[in-house]
């Protein structure tokens, strides 16, 4: 019998939704019930599973990897500060970090194989007016140029500007900063995809990653027939910026060496530098627990994310680029898991010995989020049907500014890897923290002078988001496709 008209079937309305759009955005926002920062034993992080709740229903989003997030308002745990106050906070980063002229670079894409497939001279234009109240963003990107023989003509440049934003005190839209790092988005574009952006600034240079993920259905499935499996990682953007006459490149490094405390982005860096002992101050967010400053005494194996290139599950899409940068992030997002996008940057070697800053060792700065997406909106007269996806969400920031402080000792290549191995979750599981009491914290200590968050606390090693998304084995084709899942990536231009 065909259906009434009074009541059509859910999966009649689903179809002509989504045919009309795959992403639907809404103006409800999450409402984030737990979720904190993280404090350690020598060994583990403990806590509980993050949940996010809309007003009909709550969704409980996995995590693996060990360790969880805690409960923000436990024991050693300062408050909150004001808005007005982490308003100004934000700002003042912003200013110091980022808002400081021109930053001139080569913007490099990598298609989901990791090979190149375009690159760009480009600018960032981040300037403030004569007040400091407000920052304007523009974008020049180089179109074309034209190089003279002549000894009395000049070269040219075909240069296209493009408006971006502003910003100002309490207003920077989609920017989350933390330290020395920002996060830009998650953010929709209008070709249905999700942009999540990462930036870490250390002296006149600074590094950009940007990752693109796409709707991708089941293997079979008409693409907006229904809704979409999960967004699959299509485009990587991967950018050397620096306030510099011109952009970053192996020939002007040679001829110009940076001066000390600035970056060196075209220099040969040993696998071996990133395994070190490594110590510092942590900058952690989350949206209930706000802004926490930490400081790092020295850096777990566990936590060492950085020298495991390929990831701690194999849903993890890296990729290790010369000059010391290493970008991690999700292959697929699906609804009800955290993805952790990550940035790890070495900027700068161990001054030479002899040299005026002889001692002066390495830095290593590291940022990770976590975001959430395809997150459904359940209809209130109708509980089983869905009728969109709520916008995707940052679930917490983590930005890590370390220096080395001298070799690991006693530790083998062998043993480090079979440690490792150990920490890994079983058959996708989480494993269960250990029994620690709560209030066996260490209380807050005083933080530095220049922009920190309020009472930071001293610790062995912390980790906002040290959640993964739970992995699946996945076997890649030539073309990028992942056949044991069954997804195959619908690849839009945005």
């Amino acid at each position: 019998m065909p259906p009434s008209s009074s009541s059509p079937p859910s999966c009649i309305i689903l179809k002509h939704m989504f045919l009309a759009a795959a992403l639907a955005i809404v103006t409800n926002s999450l409402v984030c019930s737990a979720f904190g920062t993280t404090r350690t034993t020598k060994s583990r992080i403990i806590g509980t599973l993050p949940s996010f709740s809309s007003p009909r229903k709550t969704f409980s989003l996995s995590v693996a990897g060990g360790g969880n997030v805690e409960i923000p308002g436990g024991a050693g745990q300062p408050p909150r500060m004001p808005k007005e106050e982490e308003d100004k906070v934000q700002w003042d980063l912003f200013m110091k970090h980022h808002a400081r002229g021109k930053w001139r670079g080569t913007w490099t894409t990598y298609d989901y194989m990791g090979d190149v497939v375009d690159e760009t001279l480009a600018s960032v234009n981040l300037e403030a007016d004569e007040t400091g109240s407000a920052v304007m963003q523009t974008h020049q990107i180089v179109m074309g140029k034209a190089t003279s023989d002549c000894k009395t003509c000049f070269d040219s440049e075909d240069v296209r500007t493009i408006p971006v934003a502003s910003y100002t005190p309490g207003q920077l839209r989609k920017n989350r900063l933390a330290a020395a790092g920002m996060v830009t988005g998650p953010s929709l574009l209008r070709s249905g995809a999700m942009s999540t952006e990462l930036i870490l600034s250390y002296g006149d240079g600074r590094v950009r990653v940007i990752f693109q993920h796409a709707p991708v259905w089941a293997r079979g499935v008409e693409p907006n027939s229904c809704p979409p499996a999960g967004l699959k990682l299509y485009r990587t953007i991967v950018c050397r910026e620096a306030l510099r006459e011109e952009p970053p490149s192996f020939s002007s490094e040679n001829e110009n060496p940076p001066k000390r405390g600035n970056p060196k982005f075209f220099r040969p860096v040993p696998p071996f530098l990133w395994h070190k002992k490594w110590k510092g101050t942590s900058w952690t967010w989350g949206p209930s627990s706000g802004d926490r400053g930490w400081n790092v005494e020295e850096m777990d194996e566990a936590d060492a994310w950085h020298g495991r290139p390929t990831g701690d599950t194999e849903d993890v899409w890296a990729m290790r680029i010369p000059g010391g940068i290493l970008v991690q992030c999700p292959r697929i997002i699906q609804s009800g898991q955290l993805g952790l996008c990550r940035l790890a940057w070495l900027p700068e070697d161990d001054a030479p010995e002899g040299s005026e800053y002889d001692g002066d060792t390495s830095k290593l700065l590291r940022i990770e989020a976590s975001i959430s997406a395809l997150e459904p909106v359940i209809d209130e007269e109708n509980p089983d049907m869905m009728i969109g996806f709520y916008p995707p969400e940052l679930g917490s920031l983590r930005c890590d500014v370390v220096q080395n402080f001298g070799d690991l000792e006693n530790v083998s290549i062998l043993g480090r890897d079979m440690a490792v191995e150990s920490l890994r979750p079983k058959n996708n599981e989480v494993p269960a923290p250990p029994v620690t009491p709560a209030a066996s914290s260490p209380p807050p200590t005083a933080t530095e002078k220049q922009t920190p968050p309020p009472a930071p606390s001293s610790k062995k090693s912390s980790d906002a988001s040290s959640s993964n998304s739970s992995g699946k084995e996945s076997k890649k084709s030539s073309d990028g496709e992942d056949e044991s899942d069954g997804l195959k990536a619908v690849r839009q231009a945005p």
